[in-house]
């Protein structure tokens, strides 16, 4: 009988309870008036909205109504909207070949940032290439623990790695999202956790920290913000979906 790989981060203290609430959080949101009617544009909020948090996480924030506008020419926000917007389309790739999907999100994300050679290839390091294909076979059916819990290792393995040139953390909050969504826990990518992990920016980059030392705590400190960050996105949604029919009244 083959172990779970990633079951023992469930018994690290408060990983489960914190990852229950989460969940229940997010179904709460999914409760929401306004995703009777106006779920399209809702979803859209949220994409456009995680975006301007990914891009701001990378270090280039902008306001998100200029962002809207498209006033911003940035091209590492410009690389996090595509990002957002090929993420629907990636969920059947993702469980059948991760790599080439890490690979996609990174030619998205990276376009005029880093030269044409280097997009959607990663470091040439075989430690490096040796956790992609671990990460990879998690993703690809290797593990049964909750898909927000494989989100975060997912995200916290990649922003560990960084095995892109350029906005990689773009290319690591991305897949966490890809996870959420090809798993069936948020197919219409309604979650908006990039924002939650933007609101507490000192705590997701203290965590990032903590998960790359592979440690008990360390593990414990990053999902344990995460799901943190789960309940953020989640409120987020509601907050949107106030604003919407607000709007529509």
């Amino acid at each position: 009988m083959t172990t779970d790989p990633l079951a023992p981060l469930l018994a690290l203290a408060d990983v489960a309870p914190a990852t229950q609430r989460a969940r229940e959080r997010f179904d709460e949101a999914l409760r929401h008036r306004a995703l009777r009617r106006h779920g399209g544009q809702v979803a859209a909020e949220v994409s456009l909205r995680s975006a301007v948090a990914s891009a701001a996480l990378e270090g280039y924030a902008y306001e998100r109504e200029a962002v809207r506008a498209g006033t911003v020419t940035d091209p590492v926000v410009q690389g996090a909207l595509r990002v957002a917007g090929a993420l629907p389309g990636l969920t059947e790739l993702w469980p059948k070949a991760p790599r080439q999907a890490l690979a996609k999100l990174h030619v998205l994300a990276a376009r005029d940032v880093v030269p044409e050679s280097e997009l959607g290839r990663p470091a040439a390091d075989p430690v490096v290439g040796a956790r992609l294909d671990g990460l990879a076979a998690l993703v690809a059916g290797g593990t049964a623990v909750s898909p927000m819990v494989l989100a975060a290792v997912v995200h916290g393995e990649l922003l560990a790695l960084r095995p892109f040139a350029g906005p990689s953390g773009v290319v690591a909050r991305g897949a966490a999202r890809l996870v959420l969504l090809a798993s069936g826990t948020d197919p219409r990518g309604l979650l908006a956790v990039d924002v939650g992990h933007h609101e507490r920016e000192p705590e997701y980059v203290g965590s990032a920290g903590a998960f790359a030392t592979g440690t008990p705590d360390g593990l414990r400190s990053w999902l344990r913000h995460y799901m943190t960050a789960v309940e953020a996105g989640a409120d987020q949604l509601t907050r949107i979906g106030d604003e919407v029919l607000a709007a529509a009244s």
